[in-house]
């Protein structure tokens, strides 16, 4: 009989080495191993050690209020450096993670890249190939034309580089091999197979055991319950025993952010689709409303975090609940993606997969379009989403944005025409601008490139910006507004609220009237091409 590889979490905080490479498996709250976490910070908190570790993380682990995942190993002396999909974000700055405390102050070195392309970092690293080729993040934040990803004066190292060949130019990300991996499922037989049952997703869990166990590391799993050898489906198991080399037990781990168990989310108990909450009236409706009018019935759909995570629901209320297929970076394909604490989970979904394939899908552009947001667009029309010098600690970073954009056909991108203050009533069919926001987010230049629309034309992707006030497409001669709400006149709303000059369209129109009233719109989908 196999050894028993249960240890306890201080044991387990125990096998961290000094100057360790540490691989966590989380997305915010889903997935994260935050009971292994807080035990290393204890280990450091008492006896110093471990110190200046490298910690990897494909996606966040923790929350916006940093009180767990990340926030409980960021700490000076004990990380020395982090590579991350993307970080905690907090309300305020005097309520921001550590994490992002630590960034700003200098006190630990910092990257920033797409989430994908971390997954596939450890896949080449499990192989022992050098790294990546591709041309997923050109002309971003993540190409060294502008940071290469570094977050902050102390981050010196260059570990993505330009480089030529087959007659192209591509970036190159480095594999890093790790020593550490620290995953997470829900079951684990005393010999370590380990199964995700009550999980919403599997993230890249075994791909981050790959990579710890090919390059000589350990593995260390927590999961709530222990199952006798032999007792566990084989079908059922997703990182086998051969590549775990301890378990940790927290039977309180939560599913995901502030929920501790729910079925719908792992698959295995449908939620009735009528308790499922209509979105409240107001202007992220309105915005919602018109990008789920670019919509065809049939299609295959990405979605992002904000106003873009209500288009599901006004799709629910309207009766067209199974018109497209959702699917996120996470790994969930179909039913009703989440919202607020719960994004990155769905319910009553169709299949989960592996975060590493979802992304394989995203980066070769195999989706039919995605809906993001945005929070400043410039005159070239390319996107900053993941950094604000003013407020850095409000933005979570590029997660899987760079991945999902680099290469889509059709992306939307939804926000509000302005910010701080803006207050807007919106009522017989007609939109007012009651006080305009103090700062304009169609600027000459963003502080941050996270999709540029440069390349974006260079390769023909279609891509659109929806407003509260007007609908904006990127055209060969720049941003061009084609459509204006009713109500909202286009010199003095428009074109006089936006930093840089737009194009007006010679065939402008007047949004549907119908976004602009609370009952529901009676939308009707355009089926996709080719669809029978």
């Amino acid at each position: 009989m196999p050894k028993n590889k249960l240890a306890s979490l201080a044991a387990a905080a125990e096998m961290i080495p000094d100057h360790a490479i540490v691989s966590v498996s989380s997305s915010s709250g889903l997935g994260c191993p935050d009971a292994t976490l807080r035990a290393i910070g204890q280990r450091f908190d008492k006896t110093g050690a471990p110190r200046n570790i490298t910690t990897i993380h494909p996606i966040a682990a923790g929350d916006m209020y940093g009180i767990n995942g990340i926030d409980h190993i960021a700490k000076k002396g004990l990380l020395k450096r982090v590579i991350a999909g993307s970080y905690p974000s907090g309300p305020s700055s005097r309520e921001s993670p550590r994490i992002w405390q630590m960034i700003h102050n200098n006190e630990v070195e910092a990257y920033n890249l797409p989430s994908g392309i971390i997954f596939h970092m450890h896949r080449e690293a499990a192989a022992k190939r050098p790294g990546i080729l591709t041309k997923i993040g050109w002309d971003t934040v993540v190409d060294p034309a502008h940071r290469g990803g570094k977050m902050n004066s102390v981050t010196g190292e260059d570990i993505v580089t330009r480089v030529e060949f087959a007659g192209d130019e591509w970036l190159f990300y480095k594999s890093i091999p790790v020593d550490v991996a620290i995953v997470r499922g829900t079951t684990a037989d005393e010999t370590g197979n380990l199964s995700m049952e009550h999980e919403g997703a599997y993230l890249g869990v075994l791909d981050q055991a790959l990579a710890a166990r090919n390059n000589g590391g350990i593995v260390i799993a927590q999961v709530k319950r222990i199952a006798p050898h032999g007792s566990l489906s084989p079908q059922s198991i997703r990182v086998p025993s051969t590549l775990i080399d301890y378990i940790v037990l927290d039977p309180e781990q939560l599913q995901t952010t502030q929920t501790q168990y729910e079925p719908a989310i792992s698959g295995e108990l449908p939620r009735p689709m009528t308790s499922f909450p209509h979105v409240d009236w107001g202007v992220s409706k309105v915005i919602a409303r018109r990008a789920a009018m670019t919509l065809k019935e049939g299609e295959t759909v990405n979605l992002g975090f904000g106003i873009s995570a209500l288009v599901p629901y006004v799709l629910l209320e309207e009766g067209l609940h199974g018109s497209v297929t959702w699917v996120i970076e996470q790994g969930a394909v179909g039913g009703l993606p989440l919202q607020d604490f719960q994004f990155g989970c769905a319910s009553n979904l169709e299949a989960i997969i592996a975060s590493p394939d979802q992304f394989t899908y995203f980066q070769g552009a195999g989706f039919d379009r995605t809906l993001l947001s945005f929070m400043e667009v410039d005159a070239a029309g390319s996107v900053n989403v993941s950094r604000l010098a003013s407020k850095p600690h409000v933005t979570a970073g590029i997660g899987g944005f760079i991945d999902i954009t680099s290469g889509a056909k059709n992306i939307v991108f939804s926000g509000a025409f302005t910010a701080g203050g803006l207050k807007l009533a919106v009522d017989d069919g007609q939109l007012r601008i009651l006080q305009e926001g103090r700062f304009k987010k169609f600027v000459p230049n963003i502080e941050e490139v996270t999709f540029s629309g440069l390349r974006a034309r260079e390769i023909g992707q279609k891509v659109t910006y929806i407003t509260e006030r007007c609908v904006i497409s990127l055209e060969p001669q720049g941003l061009t507004v084609t459509e204006i709400a009713p109500g909202i006149g286009l010199e003095e709303d428009v074109l006089c609220q936006a930093g840089m000059d737009l194009h007006v369209s010679p065939n402008l129109t007047v949004m549907d009237a119908q976004l602009f009233s609370p009952a529901p719109m009676q939308l009707k989908l355009r089926k996709k091409p080719n669809m029978p």
